[in-house]
């Protein structure tokens, strides 16, 4: 069918209710609206949903929810899971209870239990319980930091991460597979609770939750020598870290735990943010005023579904607080738990380090220098839990930590997503342990940078919107492979790592090998001067993002690098 058929079906057929005929009536004669809205179905892709709330085929709602779920369940009954059943957990964003409650409804429809959330909880809090109740698959409706106009739906399998090959293409297929909206199934939640289809969870899985966060605590008894003095500002961004991170700090023992009111309650609009994302400087606007007025240690924010922490630390010598990148906060923490568990004999045998091919390069330097496995994965923390997978199927490494240059770690195996709520705890941790040796959390990364060298990286993304937009990004990409640049400026381009074509080529010599990892549109150059680009578009918005890492003599001399190297970036492009 044309959007315009699509359109008139939405707007005639019975299936649809009477709320979003009226929504699509409002546009009548917007032909520019209406395409938008039904030139292609929204994708579910290898993450799941992501898109603008609205009627259409290329929007969230009620009914994209019900389709990409009866895709799910018929993937589940195909793969003989009917009877584990499905968690579901959803955020603050407008029409997240909704939209869980449709997916619910939906598998109870096709005989599969759903175990959903009595109300909002982080997105690790959902990989934790489908592993905990043995689920064969989870969702969690969020669209993590987007803005307010957008919701989401992302698919776990039964390890706890996110579907990866070949599984996320087959459940791929099997949604693209409903195309009739009358073939999906539903039914009303009374019906679904009789016959046992639909079970509430909540309080039981909070405690056993934190109970396995506390388990990754490596000095408790520096937490409670100087509890009374060292003070954190949070803010969760109106979303759902506001309970798990405050319970979590209060029972360690934290005291001067100082929540920015006006961020604290759930909140879909994010009235006082323009973007909810610990990445946007302006985001942490009301925390650095409060934490000013407090005098804080640190500044820690989460994104509305806890999987992302920002922070910022205060230098006492010029009295300002310092913006940490993930990258900058993942360290510090990584650093601390190798050190710490080398020095007290808790570093398990064969201990790994996991991150993404677009994480620091210093990843790398301190894995080496604790003698820790390093692994590289592509970019998506579905990958790191992956690892986690066959580490336990093979018995070869013990997962200690990993971490992605997008504000995600994860310390522990309970979750196999990236976990805001334990990145919080550890890195208050690593605060209360820089407070007892009379340093700062900016000090110690001051220490870092001295001891392994001043790495620092950046992103450059282009957004290209709609049909146009999406042409451009495959045509960029198709030009940096067919003819792919020598140089970046005065950096040299030694390696070309094509994960498209499962190939690196060494620009020296000609040699050719494997990657070694999955199939991806990216491609990955590595410079000299342990300095690389990599371009990559993304999976679940309409741009194309280049990230860049540099390694300087100081901090002065990292920034001008990453500066020219971006520079030369765009003059390629």
């Amino acid at each position: 069918m044309s959007y315009t058929q699509q359109y008139d079906f939405w707007l005639n057929d019975d299936y649809f209710d009477q709320a979003t005929k009226e929504e699509l009536r409002g546009i009548a004669g917007d032909e520019k609206e209406i395409e938008d809205r039904f030139y292609k179905e929204l994708e579910f892709g290898t993450g799941g949903l992501r898109g603008v709330i609205g009627a259409g085929t290329n929007r969230m709602n009620t009914y994209t929810v019900r389709k990409a779920t009866q895709g799910l369940a018929n993937y589940i009954i195909k793969q003989g899971g009917k009877d584990k059943g499905v968690a579901i957990a959803y955020d603050s964003r407008r029409k997240s209870p909704e939209f869980a409650d449709e997916a619910a409804l939906c598998l109870a429809a096709n005989g599969i239990k759903a175990y959903v959330f009595d109300s909002l909880r982080p997105t690790p809090e959902l990989s934790f319980a489908l592993r905990t109740l043995k689920c064969i698959s989870g969702i969690v409706i969020t669209a993590s930091h987007n803005p307010p106009e957008y919701n989401g739906y992302k698919a776990y399998w039964e390890d706890g991460a996110q579907v990866t090959a070949p599984k996320d293409r087959e459940i791929i297929e099997e949604v693209k597979n409903v195309t009739d909206y009358h073939e999906v199934k539903t039914m009303s939640r009374e019906d679904a609770i009789a016959a046992g289809l639909y079970q509430v969870i909540g309080k039981e899985i909070d405690d056993a939750y934190m109970a396995e966060l506390k388990k990754q605590i490596i000095h408790p008894e520096i937490i409670k020598e100087v509890a009374d003095d060292i003070k954190i500002v949070y803010s969760p961004f109106n979303g759902t870290g506001n309970v798990p991170v405050r319970r979590i700090l209060s029972e360690l023992g934290f005291k001067n735990v100082y929540v920015v009111p006006e961020q604290e309650m759930p909140d879909p609009d994010f009235t006082t943010l323009d973007y909810p994302n610990p990445e946007d400087p302006k985001a942490f606007t009301l925390a650095l005023r409060l934490a000013k007025e407090k005098n804080a240690d640190i500044v820690l924010a989460t994104d509305p579904d806890a999987d992302r922490l920002g922070i910022y630390a205060l230098d006492t010598k010029s009295g300002e607080y310092i913006p940490f990148t993930g990258n900058m906060s993942g360290m510090l923490i990584a650093e601390y738990i190798l050190r710490e568990r080398t020095s007290t004999g808790r570093m398990p045998e064969n201990p790994a380090l996991v991150t993404t091919i677009v994480t620091t390069n210093m990843a790398g330097a301190i894995a080496r220098d604790y003698n820790v496995k390093f692994i590289e994965v592509l970019t998506g923390f579905k990958f790191i839990g992956e690892q986690i997978k066959l580490f336990e199927q093979t018995g070869s490494n013990n997962y200690v930590f990993g971490l992605e240059e997008s504000y995600g770690c994860l310390a522990g195996t309970h979750a196999r997503d990236k976990d805001a709520v334990v990145a919080v705890m550890c890195l208050c941790e690593m605060a209360a342990w820089c407070k007892k040796n009379g340093i700062t959390v900016w000090d110690q990364m001051l220490n870092l940078y001295e001891k392994y060298g001043y790495y620092k990286e950046t992103q450059y993304a282009i957004t290209l919107k709609g049909i146009d937009g999406a042409a451009q990004i495959t045509e960029m990409m198709n030009r940096l492979r067919s003819n792919p640049p020598k140089s970046f400026g005065d950096l040299t381009v030694k390696e070309l790592r094509d994960y498209d074509r499962d190939v690196a080529v060494n620009l020296e010599t000609g040699e050719e090998k494997s990657t070694g990892l999955p199939k991806s549109n990216v491609l990955y150059f590595d410079l000299s001067n342990d300095s690389w680009c990599c371009a990559r578009p993304s999976g679940t918005e309409p741009k194309i993002k280049f990230y860049m890492g540099v390694k300087g003599d100081s901090l002065e001399d990292a920034e001008k690098r990453v500066e020219k190297l971006t520079e030369a970036l765009k003059a390629y492009l």
